[in-house]
Order: C-alpha cells, then sequence, then structure tokens
C-alpha cells in the first residue's frame, strides 16, 4: 500500500462552526485588529469541542506574508535597443503605480473592493453579508478585498516559482480555510504597506486575460497596443471587468460578456464618483471590438525572425552559464520569471544583410541538402555582430524545413558538432611558421610526397603517431614542384602546407592555433577518444598530421571570433552576445566577459600573415571575387574538405570578420565532387570559392558600406623575406628548374616548376637547409615498400 502523503491541503468541518470561526475573527478584527482576533478566535472555537480541528487550522496560518519579486516576463534587445524576443511562465510586466493611469486604479477598486480605502484589510461588512448570504442557501457571494486578493496571487506565484504543486492547489482551493489565511495575512500586510503599495502590488498581480496576461501594464499592451499609463475610462473598465474569471470575461474570447461585465464596472465607477453621468454614457456606448488593438506577445525566439538563432544562442548562453545560477533549473527560472533586459551585440543592419546572404546563397529547401550558415565578429572585442542561416527556427524538433540545430554555433549554443574547416585552418598554420623564423618567400616542396606520420615532430604533447603514411593530395590533382610559402598560401596548396607542416612541431602548431582562438567541437585524440567538444581546451585540439589541411570540426562563429585575432593585430577575443542584464529594481548583473588576450599573437606575424591572405583576393583562390566593392583592405581565407563535403571562406577588414559555411549537416561526408546542381545552377565541383565566398561578398559588401576605411598593420619584411633559390638536391629535395620568383605574384609561377626530379619518392623535401635526415631517411623507405591505394590515407583534399 502506498504510503499516504502527509502533508493536509484541505480540511473540512460543519458549515456553520467554519462560518461562526471566521465571522468572530472578522468582527474581533474590525474591532480590535488582528491581535484581538487573535485571542477571540481560540475562545470561539473552544466553546465547541467538535472545533478543535478549526484551532489547528487557525494556528498553522501565517501572520505575515514576506512579498517577494513577482515572476514577470524577460526581454531581449537588440544593439539598437528593437526587441527581439520575449520569455515568461507569467506573461507579466511589474510598473509602478504612476505608470497606471488613474481610470485604471479606479476601475479596480470600484468592482473589487469599493471600500479599499476604510479598511484595515478585511471588508468587515462586505464578509459578513457574503457570510449570512451563503449560509442561507442563496447564490454564492464573495468578499475578498484588493488587499486579500494580492495576498492570494503572491501566494500562488511564490508556490509557483518554488514548483510546489501541493501549495498551488492550497492557495486556489475554495475554502473557508484559505479564506482565514487570506484575511489573517492582508490584515497583517496592511500594518507594513501603504494603500497605494497594496494597490500597485494587486495591479501587477492579477490576471486579466485567458492567455496568460498577467498585471496591468501586459494588459495594456496585449489588448491595446498601449501602456497601462495611457488606458481611457473604458479600456479601464474593460481590463478592470476581466480578472473575476479570466476566460469568460476576456473580450477577445467572450466579447459579449466582457461588455456586461465593462458596463456593471462603469457604473460602478459612475456610483462612487470617478466618472461623470456623460463619461459613463459615453462608454457605455462604446463597442468592445472598436476599443481592441490586439498584440499578442509571442514567446520565444520565434518572435525574432531572421534573428532566432542569435537570440537562441542568447538563452542558451544563459541556461547553461553558472554566472547566471546555480543550476540550470535556477537559470531558467530566471530567464521565465526574473523580469530580466538583456541587451546585446547583434547589429540588426548586418544581421538583415547576413540573412539574405545565406539564403540567396542555398535557398530553404533547395533540392541540393545544402545548408549554410553565417557568422559576423568585431575584431578586438568579440562582439556576436550578425549569426543567421538559410534553414528557418524552430523551437522544437520535427516541423518540416525548419531545424533548432544553429550550425554557426558550439554544441553547448546550438546543438551543431561543427564541421571539418579544411584549408580555413591554414592561417594557423601559416602563424606558426613564421612563429619559428620562416619567412613567406621560402620556398617548400609542393609536390605530393607520401611522409610517415610518426616522423612528424609531436613532443612533447602526443607521443609516436604510428607508422602509417599520409600522403594528401591536390584538387588539381598534379605536382607543383617548389613554391614560396606565400603562393602555397594564396593558392591553398595542400601538397605544400604539409611539407611546411612536417618542419614545424605540432604541438607549438597547437598551442598556436589554440592562442589565436581555434576552438574544436569535435575530438578524437587523447585519453577521452572521439566525442562531442562542449568546453574546449587546449588538448581538444588533435595533435596529428592531416591537422595541418584542417581534418578536425570547428564553427562559423569560432573561426569568425579566430580570424578577427589576425584582423586586430594579435588581440584574441572570445565571442560574446550580450552587454548587459539589468532585473527589477535595476539590479545588474554580471555578464561573459570577453577575456581579450592582447597577446594572443606577435603583432607583426599577426600582420603579415594578413598580408599573405590578401593575396587570396587578387592571385588566388578568391580572386573571382576581385575584393569587396569599395576596393578597402580585405583578407580571408577558402576552406574545402574531403569531397568537397563542407566548404568555407572566412575574411575580414580590420573592423569586421565574417565566416560563412556552406554544406551539409546532415550528410557530413556528402561527395560534392561529381557534379551539383544549387538553386538551379551547376556545379561540377564545390569549393569554398563556389557559393561560401560570394555569399561572403554580398554580406560584406553591405555589413560595411557605413564603416570607416581602415588598413591592416603593416607587415613585417624580415618575415616577408627575400626571394630564394630552391634546395640543391645534395638536401634530398627537388631542383625547382630555373623558377627563380618569390611565389608571391602570378598565376602559376612559370618556369619549370614541375622539374621534380626523385622528390616522389621522398628524400627530405624541407628544403633550404632545415632538413631531418633521419625522418627522410624513414620517409624514402616507406615510400620504396608503399604504393596504390591511398584514398583511405589522404584526409582532405585541397581547394580552389
Amino acid at each position: 500500500m502506498a504510503k499516504s502523503d502527509p502533508r493536509r491541503i484541505t480540511r473540512t468541518m460543519p458549515a456553520t462552526q467554519l462560518v461562526a470561526l471566521l465571522l468572530a475573527f472578522v468582527l474581533a478584527a474590525g474591532v480590535g485588529g488582528v491581535l484581538a482576533a487573535g485571542l477571540v478566535i481560540p475562545m470561539v472555537a473552544g466553546a465547541n469541542a467538535a472545533a478543535d480541528s478549526t484551532v489547528a487550522i487557525y494556528d498553522e496560518v501565517p501572520a505575515e506574508l514576506e512579498p517577494r519579486p513577482m515572476s514577470q516576463q524577460s526581454r531581449i534587445y537588440a544593439a539598437n535597443g528593437k526587441l527581439l524576443a520575449t520569455f515568461y511562465a507569467q506573461n507579466r510586466i511589474v510598473v509602478p503605480l504612476d505608470e497606471i493611469s488613474e481610470p485604471m486604479q479606479h476601475a479596480v477598486i470600484a468592482i473589487e473592493d469599493e471600500r479599499f480605502y476604510e479598511h484595515g484589510g478585511i471588508d468587515v461588512q462586505g464578509m459578513s453579508r457574503a457570510l449570512a448570504n451563503n449560509v442561507a442557501g442563496h447564490a454564492t457571494q464573495g468578499a475578498s478585498t484588493l488587499t486579500q486578493q494580492y495576498v492570494k496571487n503572491m501566494l500562488i506565484d511564490q508556490a509557483l516559482q518554488d514548483g510546489d504543486k501541493f501549495a498551488v492547489i492550497k492557495a486556489s482551493e475554495d475554502s473557508i480555510a484559505r479564506k482565514l489565511t487570506e484575511a489573517k495575512m492582508a490584515i497583517s500586510l496592511e500594518k507594513t504597506m501603504s494603500k497605494d503599495e497594496v494597490l500597485q502590488g494587486y495591479l501587477n498581480a492579477a490576471q486579466f486575460g485567458s492567455r496568460s496576461v498577467y498585471g496591468v501594464e501586459a494588459a495594456a499592451r496585449y489588448y491595446f497596443d498601449k501602456h497601462a499609463s495611457e488606458l481611457s475610462i473604458v479600456e479601464a473598465a474593460t481590463v478592470a471587468g476581466i480578472t473575476k474569471s479570466p476566460t469568460r470575461f476576456d473580450p477577445t474570447v467572450n466579447p459579449d460578456e466582457a461588455k456586461e461585465r465593462r458596463d456593471l464596472v462603469l457604473q460602478n465607477m459612475w456610483k462612487l464618483g470617478y466618472i461623470t453621468t456623460e463619461e459613463r454614457d459615453e462608454a457605455k456606448a462604446t463597442k468592445v471590438k472598436d476599443t481592441l488593438d490586439v498584440n499578442p506577445t509571442e514567446i520565444g525566439c520565434s518572435a525574432a525572425g531572421d534573428s532566432a538563432f542569435f537570440c537562441d544562442y542568447v538563452t542558451k548562453e544563459i541556461v547553461t552559464n553558472p554566472v547566471f545560477g546555480e543550476t540550470k533549473a535556477e537559470r531558467q527560472q530566471l530567464l521565465y520569471r526574473g523580469g530580466l533586459e538583456i541587451h546585446t551585440t547583434l547589429d540588426p543592419k548586418k544581421q538583415k544583410a547576413a540573412a539574405k546572404a545565406v539564403r540567396n546563397a542555398v535557398h530553404p529547401g533547395d533540392s541540393s541538402g545544402l545548408q549554410s550558415a553565417i557568422a559576423s565578429v568585431e575584431p578586438g572585442t568579440g562582439k556576436i555582430l550578425a549569426m543567421a542561416q538559410n534553414i528557418p527556427y524552430t523551437p522544437a524538433a520535427g516541423k518540416k524545413g525548419t531545424t533548432r540545430v544553429n550550425y554557426a554555433a558550439d554544441p553547448l549554443h546550438g546543438a551543431s558538432g561543427g564541421f571539418q574547416v579544411g584549408s580555413n585552418f591554414k592561417p594557423f598554420v601559416l602563424a606558426e611558421w613564421l612563429k619559428e623564423g620562416h619567412t613567406l618567400s621560402e620556398r617548400v616542396n609542393a609536390n605530393e610526397v607520401s611522409r610517415v606520420v610518426g616522423n612528424f615532430q609531436t613532443k612533447p604533447c602526443v607521443g609516436w603517431l604510428g607508422p602509417e603514411p599520409w600522403m594528401p593530395g591536390n584538387s588539381e590533382g598534379g605536382g607543383r614542384g617548389y613554391i614560396s610559402a606565400m603562393q602555397a598560401t594564396y593558392e591553398s596548396v595542400n601538397t605544400a602546407y604539409a611539407s611546411m607542416g612536417y618542419e614545424l612541431n605540432l604541438c607549438d602548431l597547437r598551442n598556436t592555433a589554440w592562442d589565436m582562438g581555434f576552438r574544436p567541437t569535435r575530438a578524437t585524440g587523447g585519453e577521452k577518444g572521439a566525442r562531442v567538444v562542449t568546453a574546449p581546451e587546449r588538448e581538444d585540439i588533435d595533435v596529428r598530421a592531416p591537422m595541418i589541411i584542417g581534418t578536425q570540426e570547428s564553427t562559423p562563429l569560432h573561426q569568425a571570433a579566430a580570424y578577427a585575432t589576425l584582423a586586430s593585430g594579435g588581440t584574441y577575443c572570445s565571442p560574446i552576445a550580450i552587454t548587459s542584464i539589468t532585473g527589477p529594481g535595476g539590479k545588474d548583473y554580471d555578464v561573459p566577459d570577453a577575456k581579450c588576450d592582447k597577446d594572443a599573437l606577435p603583432a607583426n606575424v599577426a600582420n603579415t600573415v594578413v598580408y599573405a591572405m590578401e593575396k587570396v583576393f587578387t592571385d588566388g583562390t578568391a580572386r573571382r571575387l576581385g575584393g569587396l566593392a569599395d576596393g578597402r583592405p580585405v583578407a580571408g581565407k577558402t576552406g574545402t574538405s574531403q569531397l568537397s563535403a563542407q566548404t568555407w571562406f572566412t575574411g575580414f577588414t580590420p573592423n569586421l570578420s565574417t565566416s560563412v559555411w556552406v554544406g551539409n549537416a546532415d550528410k557530413p561526408n556528402e561527395d560534392h565532387t561529381e557534379g551539383n546542381v544549387v538553386n538551379g545552377q551547376f556545379y561540377e565541383v564545390l569549393y569554398g570559392s563556389t557559393i561560401a565566398a560570394p555569399a561572403w561578398k554580398e554580406y560584406m559588401d553591405k555589413a560595411i558600406d557605413d564603416v570607416p576605411v581602415e588598413d591592416f598593420g603593416a607587415p613585417d619584411q624580415s618575415l616577408i623575406g627575400a626571394s630564394a633559390p630552391p634546395p640543391s638536391s645534395d638536401d634530398g629535395g627537388d631542383n625547382g628548374g630555373d623558377e627563380d620568383k618569390s611565389g608571391d605574384e602570378g598565376d602559376d609561377n612559370g618556369g619549370d616548376e614541375d622539374n621534380g626530379g626523385d622528390e616522389g619518392n621522398g628524400g627530405d623535401d624541407k628544403g633550404n637547409g632545415k632538413g631531418n635526415n633521419g625522418r627522410a631517411d624513414a620517409e624514402a623507405a616507406w615510400n620504396a615498400i608503399t604504393e596504390g591505394d591511398w584514398d583511405s590515407l589522404g584526409d582532405s583534399w585541397g581547394d580552389n
């Protein structure tokens, strides 16, 4: 047998004794206040032993009610103050009494408690009449004062905030015990609160509609699209009439009954002298529908339209960040009941341009099945200025053609696992290359070379990677001889970058990538194994040979923030969406900080990497874009993963960094190299330059048209270097023929650049006297015994 709940919800007793009890309390309170009532009631009850339980009920009633902040709606705003979305468990906006019109104040007094300014919390005259009427068996009458109703509403709201269902039932039940509770608390409350404070509390607490409309401010906005301070006589009477039965007298639900109730309010207002006969008659003659201007308050981020995913990001930041509460439940309570004013970084103009650009890139519901997303941040601050995607937002799963997954955000804020970034990772490699003393002009091997992954430098962060060979290829499929690191960057040559990575310690590369802002969303290495990364750490960056060409996943927001490190001359700021949060009474909440690191990357290194990336628009993979419309300085990088499954373009000016991703989130390994029709146009192969780059340009041209033109910092000439001849054959490298250009200009560098000689069979491919003969010998051995099937070994193909 189940154990019974010891909590009592309701006690029953003979009606005559309950009436006697309450009437005695009323009379005693009316004569001598609550203290006298406390002495009289036990005596009255004690006159009959059958009423002992009544004494227990009375004793359990607390003498005081401690009002606490009521549940009210929270609102999210864009940077310009535009309202984006509203959240609430109860749709309430608390306002002071001086922001509520006099007709509204008079209307509730007239219909609910005409002796409000005369009693001390309970209406002795009204309650006595109601009790006599009810005992006589006539129609039930109520006699609760505004103070008692305020107590009831506060008890219900506090129980809801505490998640106490039993307390909600107890505070709502129709019993004399409940009225006794209200009466005792009401008398006590009026000893600590003025009449105006009680009236203000009631007007903010009461329910004024069937659709979760609480308080007169929310009611005024819902029914009339105005503030409570602007309510007229007829509007105030309509609102005041609703609270007796919020569904029955809701004018949007039952206009005829709402009019009858409104007219009764008007009659009482006239009787009490609040309005003239002319005002009463004119108001009564007004049709209810002629006064309404219904303005529903949609709950949640769906109301934010094109900004819905940014809005969702903000809510996730509040619900998941311990700064807003110890538990998730507390943080949700704060969002839905805390009355927060949440001001954000979103730039509405840029957001509009971003939403349009990604929809134009891939139309929603396009037969290609592709998705597109964009994120834009401000260098030097981390402020998220825009965030959008082509698939519409829905708060719940299952609605066709929509999603609740935010492709631009990380798993914690958007439920996305991210996407392989491909060559979007190469700027991190180039930064480490320059930090280690190499230059842009230094020539590197661009032919396809098989290397043993265990020969890459990975100490001390990881052990030996193993004996497997790795031979990445380029999208154009052929060897390239020796080219400069500059050309390798703007033409995005995987084979050349593999050679550069072979010169570096991959642990140092990991550290540089992390410092610059690369944040993985999935990880495969380490003791934790394969996993989605919700709180990335430095160790979550996989240290392995293919990392050089971007085989790990990240998001557009992370990439935009990381590239902003370059745009700002070396300062990394973590992305932030919230600038300030205030609560009721002007309480300020701490908000997440961007934690800007001005030393994330040496300025000379950052500026020199930018110098190379600027040429992506003039000589490289994005040359068809031709830069931005106004000709301002701009830098960027394409990115394409294996089989062109995921494509990217991330680029920046000194004051705006933006990343665009185009791919298939549902089929992350889908092959896009054998013909694709997107928006009705055929593409043989998808690259970062195909769809993502034009979308980036469309957005950026609009986003920066009113932003001052700025120059990037000057590159370090010592890191640019001078044109150098290719290494001699004695170094195990490849004689680059008579190619004597620096590689930073021209389309193909001309000459006999493809004289790769014996490079296909290994040797030391590092050139410039920086080889490691031990690792070169191991490569040569593996090249001699390894043949044929490299499909399973090449983690990524380059982009065009």
